[in-house]
């Protein structure tokens, strides 16, 4: 799941299929792999509703813990697609394709240690369900379950694609423009000396890779490999690993990134005013025309 606006991210699906790998192993009471020991649960993520004080902070994150809120926004933005588009479809008497389930997925340019460290790569906080409304409802309307031709189904499509443009409208230029200014920093000789222990310490912890998209690669093919009853176990070590490793890094990626926030503030000063009276009523409107619930994951 990459957004031509957003850095690179962890992968969607390996986070979606691992979260519900790890949601079956947490209601494990059996003994592990060895039979003498039970398997450990996995640490469950809270959601948190709380604003920043600056709605800055949620639309150019600068450290890991601000792209909790940036999570929370795309996730609002899925949730108003899918509720447009699942009104379209009941209204049509159609069904539309199975999708992945929507999920607070990570920014891996901007990694939050402190999250990672604590509940690894394939759990997050559960995305809270909507207020009755077409997208639980329509299942039990039996008009539903006919087949749709392509038209219905593109109709219906694109009124959620719509829905979602909406929510982001106002900001979405500016904030692509952030996280292209943030990538400059991959560039950065401090950083990328940075980065050069990585492949060293990953490798004190058993983790041998040429570097961090390596890693990432290698998080893929273990959380989608992992036997359940092994997975929390797995899934723990990854995170740890990555988190020690990469605090290092970071103390010298996120001095960065705040600075060069601050000068991109200057250099947007009058969009940014804007933005900054206009964002959260929109997003409450937001939440009011599809009943959602503006959420973030916490550890």
């Amino acid at each position: 799941m990459i957004r031509p606006a957003s850095p690179y991210r962890i992968v969607a699906r390996v986070v979606a299929a691992a979260a519900v790998a790890l949601s079956a192993a947490a209601c494990s009471t059996g003994p592990g792999p060895s039979g003498s020991a039970p398997v450990a649960h996995a640490v469950p993520a809270r959601l948190t509703h709380t604003l920043p004080d600056d709605p800055v902070r949620m639309l150019f994150p600068a450290t890991g813990a601000e792209t909790r809120w940036t999570q929370g926004m795309d996730v609002l933005r899925q949730q108003a697609s899918r509720y447009a588009a699942a009104s379209c479809a009941r209204d049509a008497g159609i069904s539309l394709p199975e999708q992945m389930p929507v999920a607070f997925i990570p920014f891996g340019d901007i990694p939050d240690l402190d999250f990672i460290d604590r509940h690894g790569f394939g759990q997050s906080a559960e995305v809270p369900a909507p207020a009755a409304g077409p997208l639980t409802a329509r299942s039990g309307n039996p008009a539903a379950t006919r087949s749709a031709d392509p038209a219905a189904i593109r109709r219906c499509s694109g009124a959620g694609s719509a829905a979602a443009r909406r929510t982001r409208d106002a900001f979405a230029p500016l904030q692509g423009e952030w996280f292209r200014e943030l990538a400059s920093l991959r560039r950065d000789p401090a950083t990328i000396r940075a980065l050069g222990t990585l492949p060293g310490c990953l490798a004190g912890h058993g983790f041998h890779v040429r570097d961090e998209d390596a890693f990432f690669g290698l998080v893929d093919s273990r959380l989608l490999t992992a036997d359940t009853t092994d997975l929390p176990r797995v899934n723990r070590e990854l995170g740890h690993a990555y988190a020690s490793c990469m605090r290092p890094v970071e103390a010298v990626r996120e001095p960065a990134r705040l600075r060069l926030r601050t000068r991109f503030v200057d250099e947007h000063a009058d969009q940014i005013r804007e933005l900054r009276k206009t964002l959260v009523p929109s997003l409450r409107g937001t939440e009011e025309q599809y009943g959602l619930h503006l959420s973030f994951p916490a550890p």
